[in-house]
């Protein structure tokens, strides 16, 4: 049987994807590899980190990329907008890694996006369904089918979802909020913990819930 591995949140941190992936054993072809969002801020690789995976999708065949809430507010970036935001939530790295400078216009920013990055965040996914699971960055709310979910709650919520012990129709994986260990509950699995603050990257393999760290 086919198995779904899911990474947490990079932000950056190529060295600990580079140990993580020789771990997890997946078969390139039958094997799905779901990564949850946050490639980029706080760390000092995001180039890199946007790099590898554009390398690992033209390796396996079956590679889910999501959008994570600092890819979103990236964006917003480059377009000239929220541009504080960014900055605050540790986007400068990003900027550094791209060689962008605070002072660049917004058509100068964007041409130091390499063609091939700017695919990469334009094709994220919001989410990803199974029959078994949902992939999302943040989480979803309590009480509102998968469908009418709103673009900020799935990058952003937190506590009201992860507090949460409704039954979301199939087990919700998510990162973002950064975890000491990964979170395993009967509706959830959590599966950020804390790379870029000195944890680890984690992966967890369904269905046996099997968990890898870096």
């Amino acid at each position: 049987m086919s198995k779904l591995f899911a990474i947490g949140d990079i932000h950056g941190c190529l060295d600990k994807l580079e140990e993580l992936m020789p771990k997890i054993g997946i078969d390139p072809l039958h094997d799905t590899l779901i990564f949850i969002g946050d490639y980029i801020d706080r760390g000092g690789f995001s180039r890199e980190v946007v790099d590898y995976v554009i390398r690992l999708q033209s390796q396996y065949k079956k590679v889910i990329c999501l959008r994570g809430n600092h890819e979103d507010v990236f964006a917003r970036y480059l377009e000239g907008v929220d541009e504080d935001v960014h900055l605050n939530i540790g986007g400068i790295s990003t900027l550094h890694s791209y060689k962008i400078s605070p002072a660049d216009d917004i058509k100068k920013r964007n041409s130091k996006i390499p063609a091939k990055h700017r695919l990469f965040f334009e094709s994220l996914l919001p989410y990803y369904e199974t029959d078994d699971y949902i992939f999302v960055h943040a989480g979803l709310r309590p009480g509102l089918p998968l469908k009418e979910q709103a673009m900020h709650d799935m990058l952003w919520i937190r506590h009201e979802f992860m507090n949460s012990e409704k039954d979301f129709g199939k087990v919700v994986v998510f990162g973002h909020t950064p975890l000491f260990s990964p979170l395993i509950k009967k509706n959830m699995i959590g599966i950020d913990t804390g790379a870029v603050y000195g944890g680890n990257l984690t992966c967890v393999e369904l269905p046996k819930i099997n968990i890898y760290q870096a």
